[in-house]
């Protein structure tokens, strides 16, 4: 056998080792969410049957965590007993409520039919949701998770980020209703902006003095999360794009093409206040792309300038009041406080 020959057959055979560990990896996961789930419905109905719940919380479920910690041992703690009856409470809905108690359905196909739609998030990802208390706040991240295939890591930055309150900044209410019921979608050019962008995962210091290349630098290093910050869709089409106009040479700090929305983002990376200077700059090297880049079936162009304090004033006298392309938002690097945000949407 020729060595491509081999390669091919360890290739294949490595591929679909890997699909069958994923497959097992994705029902072992199946099963225990589903099993989690009944469990927490057994316990509400059995709690239903005239039992109040402090009493039943005292009593019940600490004896059912020590009976099941003596067959099975670890993990099903009166505590992880109140995570899987919170689950159900949360997630259960009249269909499942009605099933006859003494015969519960254990196949976990059946069971995960009754979740929402999609929702097919490991343990680790429920017990992370469900301490989310606002049902559209919660139902946003679960949809995102679920499209974005985040790991539970992922799921935590963006909640303590305040990913969900960023992106409702931009949006009224309705819009808001929207991310709820359909996660983030990308129809318009808008649709990409969130305020403010969270780069604490530059490790750069707020009090330390850097320069624009320092950021670009960090942003390059860290080029996976910061594409998972800016959202759906985003492929990374370069850095430092050069522009040459009559001699003169002008740089493009990083392109990205945004495959839903169908266009270039370009992004001016900018440490002090904006200017009216920066924007002008960014309205160059949009229309150098609309014009010479872009093809015809394409969108136009979208440039973002992330700086360290926006100027909304200067923003609203440059550009037309139907301005759809280019945009300021602040960027930070630490994690603002939910509250802080909250604030914002009042």
């Amino acid at each position: 056998m020729k060595p491509e020959q081999q390669h091919q057959l360890f290739q294949s055979v490595q591929e679909l080792i890997e699909k069958a560990q994923q497959s097992i990896v994705r029902s072992v996961n199946s099963t225990m969410v589903a099993t989690y789930f009944q469990i927490g419905r057994m316990i509400v109905e059995d709690e239903q049957q005239g039992k109040a719940y402090a009493t039943y919380g005292n009593e019940t479920i600490t004896k059912l965590s020590q009976h099941l910690t003596q067959h099975f041992g670890k993990g099903y703690s009166p505590d992880s007993l109140e995570r899987m009856r919170a689950f159900f409470v949360t997630y259960g809905n009249s269909e499942t409520l009605s099933r006859n108690s003494d015969k519960p359905d254990t196949n976990s196909a059946t069971v995960l039919r009754n979740l929402p739609a999609g929702l097919y998030l490991s343990w680790s990802h429920y017990i992370t949701l469900l301490k989310i208390k606002d049902s559209q706040e919660r139902k946003f991240y679960e949809l995102e998770a679920t499209t974005g295939n985040w790991s539970v890591r992922e799921l935590r930055r963006q909640i303590n980020s305040s990913y969900y309150e960023r992106l409702s900044l931009s949006r009224d209410k309705e819009g808001i209703r929207k991310l709820a019921e359909q996660g983030q979608l990308l129809e318009r050019p808008t649709d990409i902006l969130k305020g403010p962008v969270i780069l604490e995962f530059l490790n750069l210091n707020e009090d330390h003095r850097y320069s624009e290349n320092d950021l670009e630098t960090a942003i390059i290093n860290k080029l996976e999360h910061f594409m998972l910050e800016l959202g759906k869709g985003f492929l990374f089409e370069g850095r430092q794009r050069r522009i040459s106009l009559e001699g003169d040479h002008y740089w493009v700090d990083l392109a990205f093409y945004n495959r839903l929305l169908k266009c270039f983002v370009l992004i001016d990376l900018k440490i002090g206040k904006l200017t009216h200077q920066d924007i002008g700059q960014m309205q160059m090297y949009v229309n150098y792309y609309d014009r010479k880049i872009k093809q015809a079936d394409e969108r136009p162009t979208i440039g973002i300038i992330l700086c360290k304090e926006d100027n909304r004033s200067v923003v609203e006298f440059t550009l037309p009041l139907d301005n759809e392309q280019i945009f300021s938002k602040e960027y930070k690097l630490y994690l603002p406080s939910k509250e802080e945000l909250k604030q914002q949407l009042l």
